[in-house]
């Protein structure tokens, strides 16, 4: 009887980590005690140690027991708990995702969701997952919908021919979304604009895109007015402004412009 109740969880300790991964999909977990504070000017530490050709893509830090949902290009969520992404060094490159999920070899983990829980029916009751793809299509889905893992993955977004997933954001029913095109619109709007859907709906527009050429770069939640938005463009050009010079408009417009857009800035990041 006792053995049944034996989880491996119990026996991890529930530390901080640093979770990495590569634009080639190589996984690793440090703990964030590697990471030693520094004072400002210096050169940093290196987090992280990549062939020439990859480079780090997502960072972020969370703890062993939290869930981590991986979204992919296809729009295919895969799970997978903290504790068991492989531990590295902070010089080491990790390990291939590919050898972790099932994931299909011509697909490609874009965006994660860092989850505390997925069993506590209250937690999953006031969260959702909203996806965006690159030509602007928005999915709002209660978290429920994903708090069954399975070992091939599920569809998270019925995807359109010639679409792609780009980002997730996990979303408490109260924020706002902002969802940014390479060209430098941004459509600021509240979340309560995209109405729930189940898992294998496609969405509904978020963004107006303006010529073939452009695209969705980027969609992220804010809870918080207060905040300061900070747009990147290819060649290494920013704008940082407040988030309050973005009116906030409907979702499916235009949005207002972010960054002016040159040969000499290149697109938005």
């Amino acid at each position: 009887g006792r053995a049944s109740n034996f989880r491996i969880e119990d026996t991890i300790p529930d530390d901080e980590v640093v979770i990495t991964i590569s634009h080639m999909g190589y996984v690793k977990r440090t703990p964030l005690a590697e990471y030693r504070t520094q004072t400002r000017g210096g050169v940093g530490s290196k987090g992280s140690s990549v062939r020439s050709e990859d480079f780090v893509e997502h960072i972020f830090m969370c703890t062993n027991h939290n869930y981590l949902l991986f979204f992919t290009e296809k729009g295919r969520c895969y799970w997978m708990r903290a504790f068991e992404v492989p531990e590295g060094e902070k010089k080491t490159k990790g390990r291939p995702i590919l050898n972790m999920i099932n994931i299909e070899p011509d697909d490609k983990v874009k965006a994660y969701v860092n989850v505390k829980d997925l069993t506590d029916a209250e937690y999953l009751k006031e969260h959702y997952i909203v996806m965006c793809t690159k030509n602007g299509i928005v999915k709002k889905t209660p978290l429920e919908a994903y708090s069954r893992p399975r070992t091939n993955g599920i569809i998270a977004v019925g995807k359109r021919e010639g679409d792609e997933l780009v980002t997730a954001c996990l979303t408490d029913g109260k924020s706002e979304m902002l969802i940014a095109s390479k060209n430098g619109k941004v459509v600021r709007c509240p979340e309560d604009e995209f109405r729930e859907m189940g898992r294998g709906a496609s969405g509904v527009k978020g963004i107006t895109l303006e010529g073939d050429d452009d695209a969705v770069i980027s969609m992220f939640c804010s809870n918080n007015a207060e905040e300061d938005v900070l747009v990147v463009s290819e060649n290494g050009f920013g704008n940082r402004s407040s988030l309050s010079e973005y009116r906030i408009t409907h979702r499916g417009g235009k949005g207002v412009m972010t960054m002016k857009v040159t040969d000499k800035t290149g697109g938005i990041v």
